[in-house]
């Protein structure tokens, strides 16, 4: 075993003795339940701890798709993708009349069906009575991905057969085939993705049914296996496996038989497609059974091999379920310690809780990976893109600061395929891609997306967290080895890039995709010129601080940087005036984004308000099914605006139709099904803490920049325990005894 596996297995255990009480009553603002009526639009949600992933599954126990951090696929014309690991956590049960994972779901036999994800302890508990073929078997499954030890995770099928006999049980690992056909992604038009989605039989048009789709384009990439085996004696598996083109990983399960169990028969099985460990064992009517799988897992830089996973998997199997659970849970309920809480309105407080646990359940501490648009899945092929920076960063970074830095750590890693990018494209400094490999930093948008290699504005959303997160922090040590780097190479990107128009004697930024991604290759898009002057501002104040010289051009263009403005209306413009706005777009202008806290541009209230009519106006006239991240930035208009009724009802508005059941899963729009997107569940969060409490961070400080708002139904809004240059704070806005709202902040 190695010292990280040793390292993790020491720190499991010790919080299961911190943590070994008897589990707390679930609490209904974390916890989602699935009945039988659910079983014909089962949206899965996912187990995860920010280093792999599980996905749930109807039964408990069927086949289920995993994925590692940052572990990819590099198939010859294809993007990169994330590579689904071996699956883990399947057992299937034969009472003799038929395999459980095989029988239709039908609410007769699997009755007194509920499944219950506890996004408190990170749980998925399911229990039903299986009756089929004239025997019934009362069972449960408990899953959990261990936030205490992170390479394990456990999985325990309790049954109580009520009758005697000999039942048959198979605990497997699945090796998934590779996706055909594979589409070359990288060389594939947008229409040709269109294609293909409707060749698989399904369509761009309203799911009405609340299921994933896009699976032809986002589908898992492969991982090959190298080398395996099983005894059956011992009551292991074990693999070592490659992604296609990628890094090696290993894999190991060892399983647990119920103590003193008649073992008829136990064997080890290996085919093409599974492992796995066959037994068949005698029951007692009447009698409860616990079968666990204990896994490990690893990748090449996180652990080491097979042989290192099993060495773990068989010290989860001795310390046993129960006190690996308790570590698990201990460390879930530390986590919380961070929370938002909303007294008054039941239906967003378990929004904020279901967007808060997928958001936690994909970070990792002292790590340089970033979060994938769509989490641990394969949607938009697990690539970063500005939604790391400006969308789940500034979320985390009040409540879990170690969590948000690998995003900026991330950028840092990654600067040198910045810096060959700027030489592909003619630049100076470093130009980071639209979509980045969460592993290597590489630029690997899709061939049909390939115009938003103009979306630049990401290069100045980095540089914005990176002093985001400096600000916050207050460490001048990371500012000087980590941050700054990255900001002069963005700085000197932004230099080479701009254009200075002799005639009105100011810079402009021209061949840009604006954010309303419809308008490609335009001049002077509003949010890039804005976004682009604040990174050059940042770059001179940083420069000052880690004691280097700025270049003197930084603050001559960031001075002239062109903002286009409409004088007789009195608003920011989109875009340069030459270009016609005229499209069909699903955020129908892009002004709101101009209020977010991030970039937060300077204007008068006048122009606040004029920006923010204008925004509601193009949505109804220009928009078309409207993302979850423009409603975030509606709430937070609002609350800027000083409308606390219109800020609570957009906030209302992004609980409708967005969020898939049983499990709250957010989709990128009511419409698409795309589902798992993290950036629109930080926009949610980033409402509350941002919006409602008109807060800012900025050079002064964890700033108010205007009064903070409280929707009119609601008793109160708490930030507990937000960090902030080492100091923990409850922030609250309440109504005082004359109506009047307040915020207060009481050091913890």
């Amino acid at each position: 075993m190695t010292i990280l596996h040793r390292l993790a297995f020491a720190c499991c255990v010790l919080l299961a003795a911190c943590g070994a009480r008897a589990a707390q009553p679930a609490d209904s603002a974390f916890t989602f339940t699935a009945t039988a009526r659910d079983f014909g639009n089962y949206f899965p949600g996912y187990l995860a701890n920010g280093y792999f992933s599980n996905m749930t599954s109807v039964r408990g126990t069927e086949p289920a798709f995993g994925y590692m951090v940052a572990f990819m696929d590099y198939k010859p014309g294809d993007i990169s993708r994330p590579a689904a690991v071996p699956g883990w956590s399947e057992i299937d049960y034969n009472p003799g009349g038929g395999w459980l994972n095989s029988i239709r779901l039908d609410a007769r036999i699997f009755a007194d069906y509920a499944q219950t994800l506890d996004m408190r302890e990170a749980t998925l508990d399911t229990r039903y009575r299986f009756d089929y073929a004239g025997k019934s078997t009362d069972v449960q499954v408990q899953t959990f991905v261990s936030q205490a030890a992170p390479h394990l995770a456990a999985t325990r099928l309790s049954i109580t057969p009520q009758f005697s006999g000999d039942v048959q049980l198979t605990f497997p690992v699945r090796l998934w085939s590779e996706h055909q056909p594979r589409f070359p992604i990288g060389s594939m038009t947008g229409d040709e993705m269109i294609a293909a989605v409707i060749a698989s039989g399904q369509n761009l048009e309203n799911k009405p049914v609340p299921t994933p789709d896009r699976a032809p384009v986002w589908y898992a990439g492969h991982t090959g296996i190298v080398d395996t085996g099983g005894d059956a004696g011992e009551r292991v598996l074990w693999l070592d496996g490659r992604a296609e083109n990628g890094l090696t990983m290993g894999e190991a399960v060892a399983v647990q038989l119920p103590k003193g169990i008649e073992v008829r028969s136990a064997k080890f099985d290996q085919g093409p497609y599974r492992l796995a460990l066959d037994v068949t064992v005698r029951v007692e009517k009447g009698h409860r059974y616990d079968f666990t799988k204990y896994v490990a897992l690893s990748r090449a830089g996180w652990g080491g091999d097979a042989k290192a996973d099993l060495a773990l998997a068989k010290q989860a199997r001795a310390t046993g379920f129960e006190k690996l659970l308790a570590a698990h849970r201990a460390a879930w309920h530390a986590l919380w310690q961070s929370d938002i809480v909303v007294e008054g309105d039941p239906a967003v407080q378990k929004a904020l809780h279901s967007d808060l646990y997928y958001l936690l359940s994909n970070t990792t501490i002292g790590t340089s990976w970033p979060m994938g648009a769509c989490a641990l899945t394969p949607g938009y092929a697990g690539h970063a893109f500005w939604d790391s920076d400006t969308w789940v960063f500034p979320a985390l970074l009040l409540l879990h600061p170690e969590r948000a830095k690998p995003i900026v750590m991330f950028r840092h890693r990654t600067m040198e395929p910045a810096r060959a990018r700027a030489r592909q494209y003619g630049v100076a400094g470093t130009m980071y891609p639209w979509e980045a490999d969460p592993e290597t930093g590489v630029d690997n948008t899709p061939h049909f997306a390939y115009d938003v290699y103009r979306e630049v504005h990401v290069n100045a959303d980095i540089a914005i967290a990176q002093w985001q997160y400096w600000l916050a922090t207050g460490d001048k040590t990371w500012l000087k080895n980590d941050g700054w780097p990255v900001i002069r190479g963005i700085a000197e990107f932004w230099k080479s890039r701009v254009t200075y128009d002799k005639a009105h004697d100011r810079y402009e930024i021209h061949h840009v995709t604006s954010t309303d991604e419809a308008y490609a290759d335009i001049p002077n898009d509003t949010f890039t010129n804005a976004a682009a002057r604040k990174a050059l501002q940042i770059a001179v104040k940083a420069a000052k601080l880690v004691g280097a010289e700025p270049d003197p051009a930084w603050s001559r263009i960031a001075e002239k940087m062109y903002i286009p403005f409409d004088d007789a209306a009195q608003r920011h413009l989109d875009f340069d005036p030459s270009v016609p706005h005229d499209k069909i777009t699903w955020m129908g202008s892009s002004l709101i984004w101009l209020m977010h806290p991030s970039l937060d541009l300077a204007m008068t209230p006048a122009v606040r308000r004029n920006d923010f009519d204008f925004q509601l106006q193009a949505l109804k006239t220009h928009g078309d099914d409207p993302n979850e991240m423009m409603m975030a930035m509606l709430a937070v208009g609002a609350a800027d605006l000083g409308d606390a009724k219109g800020a609570g009802d957009w906030i209302a508005r992004n609980l409708v139709g967005f969020l898939k059941p049983p499990f709250n899963v957010r989709t990128e729009t009511v419409a698409n099904n795309a589902g798992y997107i993290l950036s629109t569940s930080a926009g949610f969060v980033q409402s509350f803490v941002y919006g409602l409490t008109g807060l800012r961070i900025d050079d002064n400080g964890l700033e108010a920049a205007y009064p903070p708002a409280l929707p009119p139904q609601w008793q109160a809004l708490t930030i507990r325990n937000a960090a902030f240059r080492g100091r923990r704070f409850d922030i609250a806005v309440t109504r005082a005894a004359d109506g009047k709202i307040v915020l207060t902040r009481k050091e913890r």
